[in-house]
């Protein structure tokens, strides 16, 4: 199940430089995550300071 960004993102852009396959991008007014291109390793969710990915 791929990872989602909840709203307790803070826009650090921590995830976005450390996802392996590149699928995460700004959004508006949070991050996002591209479902079909997550891998599911949970990179992403190790170094947010607000654990704000989650699985979908």
């Amino acid at each position: 199940m791929a990872y989602a960004i909840s709203d307790e993102c803070i826009s650090c852009g921590a995830c976005a430089g450390e996802c392996p396959v590149e699928c995460i991008s700004e959004g508006d007014s949070k991050y996002v995550i591209d479902a079909e291109a997550c891998v599911e390793c949970g990179t992403c969710a190790s170094v947010c300071p607000v654990g704000a990915p989650e699985q979908a």
